[in-house]
């Protein structure tokens, strides 16, 4: 009987240290899909002119708390003179529209309010985590005239994770670029401008993302 207690005594230790010594993994990669809308002189409406975009990502977590994400997007950029509400005296009283390709290069740091994880592969770690991204980014824009600029990614989000392995997230941003040029026309109020982002573009996109988890850290070792 003894034997038995001790026997019985000894799995539960061996199952209780298992639970709290879950493989943490260091990267992920993964995709997502979203819509894509242009904010600029063609239009002022967040909800207005969206289109359909796809991303490729590769996250590296550094720990429970902070990640660096790095992504590239596709998608599209709308916006039409007659939706913005606003006469341009340059154009002639013709309005102008577009709808144009757009490629979205860039590389953020996220960091989430809580612990991010399974609960048992770190101590208080949550499955959902609400987290907040910056980063920089380079925008480049297909069409008659091709434009390549950098921006400025800064948004917030969500985290769950759905297994051990498996993470999915929601996350929405503003991209913040130096170009006045994304929708072909550079300053249709024919006023001269100062300031890094003083009368330029941007875009907001917001995505629905999967990621997988991979390359366990090693628990055992000194240097980790």
């Amino acid at each position: 009987m003894r034997k038995v207690t001790l026997l019985l005594l000894m799995m539960a230790s061996t199952l209780g240290i298992n639970a709290q010594t879950d493989d943490e993994y260091l990267m992920e990669v993964g995709g997502g899909m979203g819509l894509m809308g242009y904010l600029g002189d063609y239009n002022g409406a967040l909800t207005r002119g969206l289109q359909p975009m796809v991303t490729l990502m590769v996250r590296r977590n550094m720990n429970a708390y902070m990640a660096f994400r790095f992504a590239v997007s596709m998608g599209r950029l709308k916006g039409d003179e007659r939706n913005a509400g606003t006469y341009y005296p340059l154009m002639g009283g013709t309005a102008y529209a577009f709808n144009r390709s757009v490629t979205d290069v860039e590389l953020t740091y996220e960091y989430n309010f809580w612990p991010y994880g399974t609960g048992n592969d770190y101590y208080g770690a949550k499955r959902l985590t609400p987290f907040v991204f910056v980063g920089v980014g380079g925008t480049y824009i297909s069409g008659a005239e091709k434009v390549f600029t950098a921006n400025v990614p800064l948004g917030l989000g969500f985290k769950y994770k759905i297994g051990e392995r498996m993470n999915v997230g929601l996350d929405w941003a503003m991209h913040f670029s130096l170009s006045d040029k994304l929708d072909g026309r550079k300053d249709p109020y024919g006023i001269a401008s100062t300031g890094i982002f003083k009368n330029t573009d941007c875009y907001s996109v917001l995505q629905l993302t999967l990621t997988y988890s991979f390359m366990p850290k090693c628990s055992t070792c000194n240097k980790d």
